[in-house]
């Protein structure tokens, strides 16, 4: 995003008003001390403070208040702080400063002061003055957002943006031209605006920009994932119409895949998600997370169907999980995700079968003996098979709670119970019980 650079403007605008009464003195007494930082706003620095006091003294006055001329002062001067400091801040950093604005909030208080101008303006020439002053506010808030936006300072970037939008708004209503009537320029500060807004605190504040973005056909992929994850708790039909729209204009793109995939995996809807899991490995074979994210969906089926006593199905689930886990592992051997997971598999397949087990020890039997004894061999076999997933991923990460918790079980079902003493202290030592 370009920026527009301001010209250089050391003087304060006159303030075309009258100084008879009491607050206009005090207006002209600020504008003397802005006149005395500019020419040199490092030595002079305490001038400024004391402007801004001035200022904020005289509005707390009913007769300042009620004054259209007042308001207008107070814009014109503010519009003047921030263009002197945006001047001053690209200065330094030609310079190779670092040098932040003072007041960050000038060029907002310049447009809420015509805004409130053009409210109680009883002439015509006070409207005008007061949409003079808002088409100069205009490219001010368009380059104090940039300048915000570079900084990743999304809350400010999109307060300032928003401000060039509304500074649009009053000229467009009212005939006059605007740096926005450029409809390619228009739609790219909208972009921003939304960008900044998206990115920051205000999500559902720029869903109006957005549809705007989208009734322009705006390309980029961002504007629809937004749009979809905004609207698909209140509409979900909306939101696949805007989701669908933005695979249109960008089918290359996974952004727009991956908005859908953590919908579906928050609303678990796992038979969904196989298949948009599978076309996200298609566009990104070498993105580790989609691979654990669908051996996780396989293996949740798996549990699923494990608990509604579908064995046959449980295991080809299973089956389906640990591939892909195996798949992530083979892609990046260090993933901990992966390798805590295939150890996680047989840990819960062997869990599942405590309460069958349980069932069976009240069986004497020779023949209720005999079963007991084949499934928990069975049993201890799954956990045995689990022991070195987890020894590897404790290796990875030496501080995860739950590898300890189940290497300390799996020792202890093992009768290596120093062993599993040794990892009882450790969890206690990671504060854990």
């Amino acid at each position: 995003m370009k920026r527009i650079f301001l010209n250089v403007f050391f003087l304060v605008l006159t303030v075309g008003i009258s100084y008879g009464q009491e607050y206009k003195k005090e207006l002209k007494n600020a504008n003397k001390l802005l006149s005395k930082y500019y020419l040199d706003p490092t030595a002079n620095k305490s001038s400024l403070d004391e402007a801004l006091t001035i200022l904020d003294a005289v509005f707390k006055t009913d007769e300042a208040k009620s004054s259209p001329e007042a308001w207008l002062s107070k814009g014109q001067l503010y519009n003047e702080i921030a263009k002197s400091e945006m001047t001053k801040m690209i200065i330094d950093e030609q310079a190779g400063k670092s040098s932040p604005l003072n007041t960050p909030d000038a060029g907002l208080v310049a447009l809420e002061a015509f805004e409130k101008a053009m409210g109680i303006a009883i002439k015509k020439s006070q409207t005008k003055d007061a949409l003079n002053g808002i088409k100069e506010n205009e490219e001010i808030v368009n380059n104090i957002g940039i300048t915000f936006f570079q900084k990743n300072d999304y809350v400010n970037a999109y307060r300032n943006f928003n401000a060039g939008i509304k500074d649009y708004e009053y000229l467009n209503q009212n005939k006059l031209t605007s740096r926005l009537d450029d409809e390619v320029l228009r739609n790219d500060h909208y972009f921003y605006t939304a960008v900044a807004g998206y990115l920051g605190e205000n999500k559902e504040d720029v869903l109006p920009v957005l549809k705007k973005l989208y009734e322009a056909k705006y390309n980029h992929p961002l504007v629809y994932e937004a749009l979809f994850t905004l609207t698909v708790d209140k509409d979900e039909a909306k939101a696949t119409e805007y989701l669908n729209a933005g695979k249109k204009l960008a089918p290359e793109d996974s952004s727009l895949l991956f908005a859908e995939i953590n919908y579906y995996l928050r609303e678990g809807k796992l038979d969904i998600l196989i298949d948009k899991l599978k076309a996200a490995i298609a566009k990104e074979p070498d993105n580790v997370s989609v691979y654990t994210t669908l051996g996780n969906v396989y293996d949740q089926i798996n549990q699923r169907e494990r608990t509604a006593g579908n064995i046959e199905q449980a295991d080809k689930y299973f089956n389906l999980a640990f591939d892909y886990y195996s798949q992530a592992v083979t892609k990046d051997a260090k993933n901990f995700d992966a390798v805590y997971s295939q150890g996680a598999l047989y840990y819960n397949k062997a869990a599942s079968m405590t309460e069958k087990l349980n069932a069976l020890s009240n069986d004497y039997t020779p023949a209720g003996n005999k079963k007991y004894k084949a499934l928990k061999d069975e049993m201890d076999g799954y956990f045995n098979q689990a022991l070195p997933y987890f020894i590897k991923a404790e290796d990875l990460d030496p501080k995860d709670l739950n590898v300890k918790i189940a290497l300390k079980e799996i020792y202890a079902r093992q009768g290596e119970l120093e062993k599993s003493q040794e990892y009882k202290a450790k969890i206690e030592k990671l504060g854990g019980q």
